[in-house]
């Protein structure tokens, strides 16, 4: 049977395949998937994101600076646009995305899902004790499920997925490291910096700088004054020039200062045949099997020291690893058979299977 999906976004962040957001990733890989397999994906997004389902675009910030009453703003436009698009498509399932979604979550009758992608004390504790008939939350990964407040639903997960396969994994590796992310102060790129810099080892560090002023100061402060003409700061890549930087790195290094729900770019690093040097940060212990496919790390010091160590992980691992637990094929499947579910338990009734994993749902 085909389905109807609306997918809603953050409001003020482009979806595509070289958006520099997870959720937005995750989104773009879940529209191809469900347009290619025959069914509608609707996509709630900012104007000008790339998409293969039809794309509902929400209008553009005005100013670059992304204070709160910009994101009140983007807020009231999502509103709109959910209530209107709900009026004129027959939606089976509306799929939310963004870490405010509950504030433009609409009154409706709709099976509702929120995928969880950040960690759980980003969110208002009262999404857990929504009592409202069909709305369910889901994790993105074990170690952020373990965090979860008491809900009123079970919080099942589904894992993140990349495309593997579109990494190449048998590059040379050259003398450098990488790190590759938002500039933000929760990615905590300082320590690489510093790492690289007591490693003596050059390192290329690339990402978006949005306009958030937290942000703008955090790059003044703590990243400029660790440039110099080993570790450069290149801004944002595509996707292109990202898979070049991830095959040919030494080491990938991911210094995250929270409790990380995933981490795609660790799982490109993988695919890549790259290992990846990393603090022991919410899933990332998941990802990495320390001593194997990369170090995990408590500081700037050990990160260090791994670095001077890695030439002895062999690629080959690091792309097995890849090709066992971080595909997308296993994540749409998953979201496919959570979708199911849900709709059947709408519709009052229950089929004999149960998808494996989602056991809960037959209750």
């Amino acid at each position: 049977m085909s389905l109807t999906i609306l997918s809603v976004a953050y409001p003020l962040t482009p979806v595509g395949p070289n958006a520099s957001g997870g959720s937005e990733q995750i989104l773009s890989i879940l529209d191809a998937c469900l347009t290619k397999m025959g069914h509608r994906s609707l996509v709630i997004a900012v104007a000008g994101s790339d998409l293969q389902g039809q794309l509902i675009p929400s209008p553009r910030a005005t100013t670059r600076e992304l204070n709160d009453e910009v994101r009140r703003w983007g807020q009231r436009a999502h509103r709109r646009l959910i209530l209107d698009t709900l009026n004129r498509y027959p939606v089976d399932l509306l799929h939310m995305h963004s870490l405010d979604f509950h504030t433009y979550l609409p009154a409706s009758s709709i099976p509702t899902l929120a995928t969880l992608h950040l960690p759980m004390d980003w969110y208002p504790r009262q999404i857990f004790q929504q009592q409202r008939r069909n709305f369910y939350l889901n994790c993105v990964s074990q170690s952020q499920q373990k965090t979860c407040p008491e809900a009123v639903s079970p919080i099942p997960v589904v894992r993140n997925g990349i495309d593997v396969r579109s990494f190449q994994w048998k590059t040379r590796k050259k003398p450098f490291v990488l790190a590759l992310g938002r500039i933000c102060p929760e990615k905590g790129f300082y320590f690489a910096l510093d790492a690289a810099r007591q490693a003596g080892i050059s390192m290329i560090l690339a990402g978006e700088l949005f306009d958030y002023p937290e942000h703008r100061e955090y790059f003044d402060k703590e990243i400029v004054p660790r440039l110099d003409e080993q570790r450069q700061f290149i801004g944002p890549v595509g996707a292109v020039a990202k898979r070049e930087l991830l095959a040919t790195a030494k080491s990938l290094l991911v210094p995250s200062l929270v409790a990380e729900t995933s981490s795609l770019v660790t799982m490109e690093a993988l695919a890549s045949g790259t290992p990846v040097i990393a603090f022991r940060a919410g899933a990332i212990p998941e990802l990495v099997e320390n001593g194997k496919t990369g170090f995990l790390v408590d500081d700037a010091e050990q990160m260090a020291a791994a670095i001077e160590r890695v030439d002895g992980l062999q690629a080959v691992d690091c792309r097995k690893s890849a090709e066992t637990s971080c595909s997308y094929q296993s994540m749409v499947k998953s979201y496919l058979s959570l979708y199911r579910r849900l709709l059947t338990r709408q519709n009052g009734w229950q089929p004999p299977a149960v998808p494996a994993g989602l056991s809960w749902l037959a209750s």
